[in-house]
């Protein structure tokens, strides 16, 4: 019995594949793209949308202009070998934003790009859930099958550069007549919802990916701009008995709203209240970030730059470190997060990592107590004549970063049950997330308790005049208007992200030393703060005279007493 086989083209002995028309491939994965590619966009136009018409309106111009945008992009990139890799690439990437996007209520903008780019495996790692492949399976599966099923049909160049120019100039026409018809009710919606042109897949990628290169490529070949060459260490150094330590804690999305001692309904901070009570620790409750991440908030904070001169902007000088250690001082840095930004890079510094403490440190990460184990011993390996001098040390907390809110504390330390155990925060109950989220705050509570009765101990055994400052990074969202953890453009941040907490103590010999008394540093908490006043508060308390000490934004030159201010008009000491 004989079967009739089915036809096929055939070029020579072989089959020919059936291939798609450029402009057809372009115009199908366009319009994919726009609707699929971009669900979390239009779930947020349907809900600014006012009346059913205005809905309609802007679902059908603002599409269209997507749909234009996209498919002007792709027949520029119409070309047989270059279509199925980069559309692979834009196709992938559009899935994976969708997710996060869908999740955490994240805007893919240049900053969030590159603080993709900087995270290491932990956070990746906390990220995952079962989610995500299931996202990428449907926005990304069927176009990517089809992709990679039909190639482009071969045509000679100079034919098909005319068709891609005329694909793309089409585009551009369905762009500029969706705009004409739709202007008013566009317009307004992009005026006052500006996170929107951060939310347009996979154009966000490729706008934040253009100007990364722009803006950071070109500083990151040319050599820093060196800070504070004329700095000295001054008079206080002359004879000293007991040099000072000062410890930096760089907390990691710590929200003040969440803590205790910013009047949140619950206690928190249990520890620092008592510190508060007893030992004249200061807490100061009006202080702003200068990011809504870790790339751009950390490098600020130790910038000689304010947020309005640049400090939130790639680094192009040289930080608070390298004054401390020009000046003569012993800097160490210590960090259980994923690394210092750059701050870290020309002084002495250590991963907690690398300790692998039982109990501290399981499953690739460590709780942030693990930063104090074996510290005299770091310290004592630091330069003995700088450690003579005085000792700047900064700790970088893993604190609350999420979305895994519940591995930042031990099971015996979590007092608000039950918690959130998903990374997938929009499907816990809310006060179970609050409660994840916490128990964090209240474990930095304790890591900081640990930290001060360190201090107070060296301070006690004579070793030091010791001092802390600690100061998150930046805040969190908790599902406040669908937003879920931290990075949303600054220009557009909710205070939850943007408001931090901040502490400092000295201990009595650091306020004898610098003519910081108790009574007037509590005086200054009322004051608005940012990270801007880090920099030159920290070389005021640590005595070092320079050029780069702006004493206006010092928080502590308001405190100086007659002995202070003795200090300024004395030579400094030698180095």
């Amino acid at each position: 019995m004989h079967t009739k086989s089915a036809p096929s083209l055939l070029v020579g002995s072989r089959p020919l594949r059936p291939t798609w028309r450029p402009a057809t491939a372009v115009w199908l994965l366009s319009l994919w793209l726009a609707v699929a590619g971009n669900l979390p966009l239009w779930l947020r136009v349907n809900d600014l949308a006012g009346t059913p018409a205005q809905r309609l309106a802007l679902l059908g111009g603002f599409g269209l202009v997507v749909l234009g945008i996209t498919a002007s992009l792709l027949s520029l990139l119409a070309w047989p070998r270059v279509f199925r890799p980069v559309t692979t690439a834009l196709v992938l990437v559009s899935a994976f934003n969708t997710h996060f996007m869908l999740q955490y209520g994240a805007v893919i903008d240049p900053t969030m790009l590159a603080n993709v780019m900087q995270t290491d495996v932990r956070e990746v790692r906390d990220l995952m859930s079962w989610t995500l492949p299931l996202t990428v399976l449907l926005v990304a599966g069927l176009p990517l099958w089809v992709i990679w099923r039909r190639p482009l049909a071969m045509r000679s160049w100079l034919p098909q550069t005319g068709r891609n120019a005329l694909g793309a100039l089409v585009g551009v026409v369905a762009v500029v007549a969706a705009t004409l018809l739709t202007y008013q009710d566009l317009a307004s919606l992009m005026r006052n919802h500006k996170e929107l042109r951060y939310m347009v897949n996979p154009v966000n990628t490729l706008y934040a990916g253009s100007r990364l290169a722009v803006d950071q490529l070109p500083r990151q070949v040319q050599a820093l701009k060196p800070v504070g060459e004329d700095a000295q260490l001054g008079a206080s150094y002359a004879g000293q008995s007991k040099p000072p330590l000062l410890m930096v804690v760089v907390g990691e999305t710590a929200r003040a709203q969440n803590f205790g001692l910013n009047g949140y309904a619950r206690n928190t901070t249990p520890a620092l209240a008592r510190w508060q009570a007893e030992e004249g620790l200061v807490n100061f409750g009006q202080v702003q970030s200068c990011g809504t991440n870790t790339k751009v908030s950390v490098p600020c904070m130790f910038s000689p730059l304010t947020r309005a001169q640049g400090g939130d902007q790639t680094p192009e000088h040289e930080n608070l470190l390298d004054v401390l250690q020009r000046a003569g001082l012993a800097v160490l840095w210590i960090d259980n997060q994923a690394g210092c930004k750059g701050v870290c890079a020309r002084v002495p510094n250590a991963s907690a990592l690398d300790l692998k403490i039982p109990g501290l440190c399981d499953g690739g990460e460590c709780l942030d107590p693990a930063m104090l184990d074996g510290l005299d011993a770091r310290i004592a390996a630091l330069d003995p004549v700088r450690r003579a001098r005085g000792v700047v040390l900064v700790l970088h907390q893993m604190g609350s970063h999420g979305p895994a809110y519940s591995h930042r504390a031990p099971a015996d330390r979590k007092p608000f049950m039950p918690e959130c155990t998903s990374n997938t925060l929009s499907d816990c109950p809310p006060e179970q997330l609050v409660n994840a989220y916490d128990n964090s705050i209240a474990y930095t509570d304790h890591f900081l308790d640990l930290s001060l009765q360190w201090l107070k101990a060296r301070e006690k055994s004579g070793a030091f005049q010791t001092g802390l400052i600690y100061m998150s990074d930046h805040g969190e969202s908790l599902g406040e208007n669908g937003l879920y953890l931290h990075g949303v453009p600054y220009a557009l941040a909710p205070q939850q992200q943007t408001h931090v907490p901040m502490v400092t103590w000295l201990s009595p010999g650091l306020q004898r030393r610098s003519g910081v008394t108790g009574e007037c540093l509590r005086a200054q908490a009322a004051k608005p703060m940012s990270h801007d006043n880090l920099f030159h508060s920290v070389l005021g308390l640590m005595d070092v005279k320079t050029q780069a000490h702006d004493v206006a934004l010092d928080m502590l030159a308001p405190c100086e007493t007659a002995y202070s201010k003795l200090r300024q008009v004395t030579q400094p000491a030698a180095n």
